[in-house]
């Protein structure tokens, strides 16, 4: 079985709960919820056993399609995130009946099946044309989930915003795809590369079409200057939907980041110092606006908007890293490392999130008063949590930024690392600030988790321990021997 027919099976499972929900009225939401859990983690356990090989893609599909060691990352990374968030889906029940009374919520377990299919495509896209119909398949699918909660006027304000400024990227974007394929007649990644490492080119020409390119990626990621609209957008759309975007979405930026970087700094590349430099002066000023206004903010979800942006500071610097010679890792596995290590403890801090609010409380960081007292577990779990979104040693955090601390000094950018370095210490201050608050907060009546959920919370704060103690399985799945890397 090849991968490809896992893609397969999770659009037909996406499409077919959409039916079920429309032709058959007494499926219940549990049922719902069941069958699209069921499915991903069927998809999961299916892409362990898959042949991951070029060769077993089908024949229509390997003009369009790679498979080497960063497209099977991803996906796996895909099936992951997707199968967290639809947990989540299920824990935020209280939240969603509240704001969608009488609806089943067949969208909210079936868009993030067809977002998974649309992220995987993504990972081992050859050429603009499928990185762009996969990545508007991913957008539209955001736009319905952000705005799903119909009847809070925070989640149809995100909705608004994030439709209007992502058709605005869009369009960006294609005007970034038309310049590059005029200047390179190409749309394929390796005849972009190849193209550009020709002294005819038209230089000027070539790194307007990269800079329309990356700005419209940017506002997929929420890179500076274009992260905006994300503390709204995160704010207002449901837990399981802000984490999808924090996680999910900015993973399939950096997917299509990655090719694109990978072309337009291949070795020989006329533009390659130029895009180098608009990575690091652009990751730089990502990692000071996402972590300096975080300082001031009292309302988690605001703070993790913040975070994510500031994390997609830190996997652009990574973007711009030639290489880390130290560990054998080039910048596109580096950044894949770091998504890696984001994955556990972002989703970790919005299922604490959601298991407050599910008791009656809300999301600003007094409602975690006295939390150690009320659950001490959920308390440990929510201090190792923003433990390793700050960086702390022996958690993932640190393991991911000091990769990226190593390529910028291996590589000489030390405006870029002093930006780095500005920007951890802030977080040092507002993701260790709640957990004060939890720790010396007045305490209340007991708050009680579920069994499932308990499970769920061990598994993710020991992937950060495990990551953190132990990096190097990890590290050797992305690892890339220096004398073969390309930039």
């Amino acid at each position: 079985m090849s991968v490809f027919s896992i893609e397969i099976l999770l659009v037909v499972l996406g499409v077919g709960l959409l039916l079920l929900e429309a032709l058959v009225p007494s499926l219940t939401r549990r049922a719902l919820a069941s069958i699209s859990l069921g499915g991903a983690a069927l998809a999961l356990v299916l892409f362990f056993f898959a042949d991951k090989s070029a060769a077993a893609l089908p024949a229509f599909a390997q003009p369009f399609h790679q498979l080497d060691t960063l497209a099977v990352f991803y996906k796996g990374f895909a099936l992951v995130i997707t199968l967290a968030v639809l947990w989540l889906t299920v824990e935020s029940r209280a939240y969603l009946e509240r704001y969608t009374p009488g609806g089943r919520h067949g969208e909210m377990f079936s868009l993030p099946l067809i977002v998974c299919a649309g992220m995987m495509w993504m990972a081992s896209a050859k050429d603009l044309i499928t990185v762009f119909v996969c990545l508007e398949l991913v957008t539209v699918s955001f736009y319905v989930l952000v705005a799903f909660a119909r009847k809070s006027s925070f989640a149809l304000e995100a909705g608004v915003k994030y439709l209007i400024l992502g058709a605005l990227s869009t369009g960006v974007l294609v005007y970034g795809i038309a310049w590059t394929y005029g200047v390179t007649d190409s749309m394929s990644f390796e005849g972009i590369a190849e193209a550009l490492a020709a002294p005819a080119t038209a230089k000027n020409a070539a790194l307007l079409g990269a800079a329309f390119l990356l700005a419209g990626l940017g506002f997929k990621v929420a890179a500076a200057p274009f992260h905006i609209w994300v503390p709204d957008v995160y704010q207002g759309a449901p837990n399981p939907v802000t984490a999808f975007l924090s996680v999910g979405s900015k993973a399939a930026g950096f997917i299509v980041l990655t090719r694109v970087v990978d072309a337009f700094m291949a070795k020989g590349s006329v533009i390659a110092s130029e895009v180098q430099a608009l990575l690091l002066i652009g990751g730089a000023l990502t990692v000071l606006l996402g972590s300096l206004p975080a300082i001031f903010q009292t309302n988690l979800k605001r703070l993790l908007a913040y975070s994510s942006i500031s994390h997609a500071g830190y996997l652009l610097l990574a973007l711009g890293c030639a290489q880390t010679a130290r560990f054998d890792l080039d910048g596109s596995s580096v950044a894949a490392f770091y998504l890696g290590t984001y994955l556990p403890m972002t989703v970790l801090g919005f299922l604490i999130l959601t298991v407050v609010r599910q008791a009656g409380l809300g999301d600003d960081a007094q409602d975690f008063a006295g939390l150690a007292k009320k659950n001490p577990f959920l308390a440990f779990a929510a201090t190792l949590g923003f433990a390793s979104l700050a960086g702390i040693p022996l958690t993932a955090g640190f393991m991911g930024k000091l990769f990226v601390f190593l390529g910028l000094v291996e590589n000489a950018h030390w405006f870029a690392l002093s930006c780095a370095v500005i920007g951890a210490a802030a977080g040092f201050y507002y993701y260790l600030r709640p957990v004060l608050v939890m720790f010396t907060g007045e305490s209340g009546p007991a708050l009680k988790i579920a069994a499932p959920t308990r499970a769920v919370l061990v598994l993710l704060a020991g992937a950060i321990l495990v990551i953190g103690v132990f990096p190097k399985p990890l590290q050797g799945v992305l690892k890339v021997p220096v004398a073969s890397a390309t930039k």
